[in-house]
């Protein structure tokens, strides 16, 4: 049984978790300043890869950011190139540079 969280400290930092069987699989690194979401990395440990994790945390994430109204800023390579292939299924939520 995969649950997945979304901690953020005073300081407007923090992570989306994925927990696996009372063990923590995998993580995003985030931060929140007004209405943007930076995501910087995203890491599964070894032994939960090829199970589809990284796609459970991108999920997580993006309904976090819908639910509160966020954009995401899309630093990590995973999250950027996932954006990138499907631009319709995260249009509202991607903050494109200009």
């Amino acid at each position: 049984m995969e649950t997945t969280n979304v901690i953020i400290n005073e300081k407007n930092r923090g992570e989306v978790q994925l927990i696996s069987d009372g063990k923590q699989a995998g993580k995003m690194d985030i931060s929140v300043h007004g209405e943007r979401l930076t995501v910087y990395h995203t890491e599964v440990s070894e032994q939960y890869e090829g199970r589809g994790f990284a796609k459970i945390l991108l999920e997580k994430l993006v309904s976090y950011a819908r639910e509160n109204a966020l954009k995401i800023v899309p630093l990590c390579p995973y999250v950027h190139a996932q954006f990138q292939r499907h631009p319709e299924e995260y249009k509202d939520v991607w903050l494109k540079k200009d």
